[in-house]
């Protein structure tokens, strides 16, 4: 077929970061499928040159047609229409255009296409500070007198300046409403043959932009349609919240004016007998607008009391496979946003308008959890193994705003609170992106061993948290301000909270939501407590808490079991499972060496925290091994069968502990250090055991020497590493690493590593040896088992991955934590949701 083919400019391809940002934008924006938007086939690099292959367009540029003329109205509401419904796939997908201008829109006889859509966006910059101030401005040519010639700037600043929104002007993130502004610009000029604005100058220009209102349509245009100015106008707000808020909002009003709506083409000059009908009409209208107002005034006089009856409705969790984690309100109320992971074990954030019964997954949101709002209710923040990141609801990419792990955050003025995890100090980093710094320290003096759960008050400025003290029961609510490490107790609550204007603080007690009167400038509480709803799950330990309420007194919440009821499923090499054993909310499933016994971290309904357990497998009863209010889980066996080795908090921080068997005594410490440690694997010559540190940038792989009783770096990279294991000679270390931007299995030598080799070519997770070493086995990202061959003779050699079958069982976040095999390698033990739990819905009050 006859392409176009497009030269990238060499200062995108000398930048190496941007070249690789333009290939994965690129390859997004290929996806885009719109009679009315160009279509890129391809993004080639042939001998040092870099191009894009797009398709081949015949007719003329909007800027050729008009070139100060102006189009009939029909002609503009049509062309009007068709960019609005391509704009409209656009920003669904994520994809914000930020140059759009005459000069991008191309007339066929088959109608509009769409240039450039999204590739102005690649050159811009990771983060971009949110100032007033103009940056990249140097060197932009001046406008002629004509007001002709492209006036588009480098760096930050992107786009051609006639048709910027005020908030691209102030270096601000761009989103969907952006390029509606862009199109009321174009609408207005192919209706009147001038520009919505101008200017001598780059100065004067912006200044146009800012704080100027082009004249009205039907004073360069008398036949325009009416409606045409209001939607103009409603397009060029200088607010982006005054705008349409959506391309489809926009193409409804252009189809209603499309349709005579408006009165299309009605002259100016009418003849007598219908003003006479206009003068008719103004008398009825000052009539009706006397009866009105006594209406109005009768009205207030006898209005009923307000309707104070509340208003109720679910939400299902059908469309996923594990549930969503916890829904959260927008603080306007007017949406609620989830992670949810679909039928392929997919994680990503789901949004709902509350007066909408449809979802949409937010692109760019992959493999996140817990978002949290910003305070205007335009934007998520979320974290993902390495990285905090934003992005705008309206559509939009995401943006980096730093390279940290965390969980559950706030979002004040000017900085972002979060925690890491439940035995770290509180972290911010500015909204704008940058690197983090501390906002919290421990009080030892008392004990204090961890920080969660920041909640900033009304002013942005001060947020409280949630203060855990080790090996004790005890937690309770503490105050602290942005640029101050100092905090003081301000409340005896000790669950997870939200404050919610105008002056409370809800907790979950016992069950039950309660509301706490609480004085947000005198930072104390006011009165007691009074329950709110009962029966709400507490997810995430016994002082979890799934709910979220928004400012205006919008209420989500789970009600019973959130976490799903979990059941093992043993499956042989051909894929046929059953499922055995009770059912229940357990995790971190770890079979004896002899395959007898099954250890398992266990959910105590009472206290919400785990307890490791032993199944007999062939007595079909079970034990509880601990009994300790802390979080016991990660269970794994000694080679010889006679100890298990596990997590838990009970001293405060996350350490490695140890307990027999066969039970009959407490659980010895084994190694403790400040850092969170989770345990993966034991050698089998009984010498290491492989764990998971937490850090900053998410997990690194140590291994513990119990001969000496030291620790060594396995893997440390700026990037997260997790559930390492032994191969059967114990020489070779696999294990999950994100170090290519998602995860992977690799393998290197051990203890002395001498290279790594990547064996999954797909995505891979939860990696598993074979009994004999000549086999790999792992999971995907779609939850498919992969084996590999594997020699290990002379180095290590790995054959291409070979699909075996995709498991039977829901429940991705658990079976990328572990799947185990049998010791002769024939079946293979999965653990995942229980095929006839429906989890409860979300109830929105």
């Amino acid at each position: 077929r006859t392409v176009a083919i497009k030269i990238l400019p060499t200062h995108l391809s000398d930048r190496p970061d941007l070249k690789e940002r333009f290939d994965r934008e690129a390859k997004a924006i290929s996806s885009l499928n719109h009679p009315n938007i160009c279509s890129l086939f391809d993004v080639g690099h042939e001998s040092g040159t870099d191009f894009l292959v797009m398709e081949f367009i015949e007719g003329q540029s909007l800027a050729e047609v008009l070139l100060g003329e102006k189009l009939p109205p029909e002609k503009v509401v049509q062309i009007g229409l068709q960019i609005a419904g391509a704009l409209e796939k656009a920003h669904r997908a994520g994809i914000v255009h930020r140059d759009l201008k005459p000069g991008n829109v191309m007339l066929t006889r088959e109608g509009v296409k769409l240039l450039d859509f999204g590739l102005a966006k690649l050159t811009e910059v990771e983060s971009v500070p949110d100032s007033g101030s103009l940056p990249g401005l140097t060197g932009i040519p001046t406008l002629t007198g004509s007001d002709k010639s492209p006036l588009t700037a480098a760096g930050t600043i992107l786009g051609t300046f006639q048709y910027m929104a005020p908030e691209q002007l102030e270096g601000k993130e761009a989103d969907a409403r952006t390029d509606i502004f862009a199109l009321g610009a174009l609408l207005y000029e192919m209706a009147t043959g001038h520009k919505a604005f101008h200017g001598d100058s780059q100065a004067s220009l912006i200044a146009s932009i800012m704080g100027t209102q082009p004249r009205p349509i039907a004073e360069l245009t008398p036949l325009s349609p009416p409606g045409l100015d209001r939607v103009v106008g409603t397009c060029l707000a200088k607010d982006p919240e005054d705008r349409f808020q959506t391309a489809h909002d926009v193409a409804l009003q252009l189809k209603w004016i499309a349709e005579g709506g408006s009165e299309v083409g009605v002259p100016v000059a009418v003849s007598r007998k219908r003003r006479v009908r206009e003068r008719i009409s103004w008398v009825l209208v000052a009539v009706f607008a006397a009866l009105a107002a006594a209406m109005t005034v009768l009205f207030v006089v006898t209005r009923p009391e307000p309707d104070d009856r509340v208003v109720r409705f679910t939400m299902s969790q059908e469309l996923f496979s594990t549930g969503v984690s916890y829904p959260t309100v927008s603080p306007d109320g007017r949406y609620i946003a989830f992670r949810g992971a679909d039928s392929l074990g997919v994680n990503r954030i789901y949004l709902r308008a509350m007066d909408d019964t449809e979802m949409r997954a937010l692109p760019g949101t992959e493999d996140s959890w817990r978002p949290f709002w910003s305070p205007d209710s335009r934007s998520l923040a979320f974290f993902t193994p390495e990285k905090a990141k934003r992005v705008p609801i309206a559509g939009g990419p995401s943006q980096t705003l730093a390279s940290t792990l965390g969980y559950d955050g706030s979002w004040g003025n000017d900085f972002i609170i979060y925690d890491i995890t439940a035995n770290d100090s509180l972290h911010m980093v500015p909204v704008a992106g940058g690197d983090p710094v501390p906002a919290s320290s421990f009080d030892r003096s008392i004990g204090e061993s961890g920080h969660v759960w920041p909640q900033f008050l009304p002013d942005g400025e001060h947020f409280l948290f949630l203060c855990i003290r080790a090996g004790s029961e005890d937690r309770y609510l503490k105050a602290g301000q942005v640029g101050s490490l100092e905090s003081r107790k301000v409340a005896d609550i000790g669950s997870r909270f939200q404050y919610v204007s105008p002056g409370y603080i809800l907790f979950v007690r016992d069950g039950a939501l309660y509301a706490q009167p609480f004085d947000a400038k005198a930072l104390r509480t006011t009165g007691d407590a009074v329950p709110v709803a009962e029966g709400v799950s507490t997810s995430g330990g016994s002082f979890g808490g799934s709910f979220s309420v928004s400012q205006n007194g919008v209420l989500a919440f789970w009600q019973g079991a959130s976490g799903g009821v979990y059941q093992m499923n043993r499956t042989d090499r051909e894929g046929n499972g059953t499922q055995f054993g009770e059912t229940g909310s357990m995790r971190n499933p770890a079979l004896s060496p002899d395959d007898r016994y099954l250890a398992i971290s266990v959910e105590d309904a009472r206290t919400g925290t785990n307890d490791i357990w032993v199944w007999d497998l062939e007595r079909g009863t079970r034990s509880r091994m601990t009994f300790d209010p802390a979080e016991d889980a990660d269970p794994i066996y000694s080679p010889d069968g006679e100890t298990i080795l596990f997590s838990s908090n009970r001293a405060g921080t996350i350490d490695l502990y140890t307990l027999r068997a066969r039970g009959g005594a407490l659980p010895d410490s084994l190694f403790g250090t400040p850092d969170a440690d989770y345990p993966s694997d034991w050698s089998r010559d009984g010498r290491w055991i492989a764990f998971s540190r937490q850090s900053g940038s998410g997990l690194d792989l140590w291994a513990l020497d119990l001969e000496s009783h030291e620790a060594i770096p396995v893997a440390t990279a700026p990037y997260s590493e997790d559930l390492p294991k032994f191969s059967p000679d114990g020489e070779w270390i696999a294990y999950q690493s994100r170090q290519s931007g998602r995860s992977e299995i690799y393998v290197q030598r051990f203890p002395e590593p001498d290279g790594i080799w990547q064996v999954s070519t797909g995505g891979g997770m939860a990696v598993q040896w074979g009994p004999d070493g000549t086999e790999m086995f792992y999971l995907t990202q779609e939850l498919e088992l992969m084996r590999v061959q594997v020699d290990l003779t002379d180095g290590f050699r790995a054959s291409v991955p070979e699909l075996m079958f995709r498991p039977n069982v829901r429940g991705a976040s658990d079976l990328t934590n572990r799947f185990i095999l049998t010791s002769d390698g024939r079946e293979f033990l999965f653990n995942g949701l229980d095929s006839g739990d429906q989890s409860s819905p979300i109830t929105v009050v």
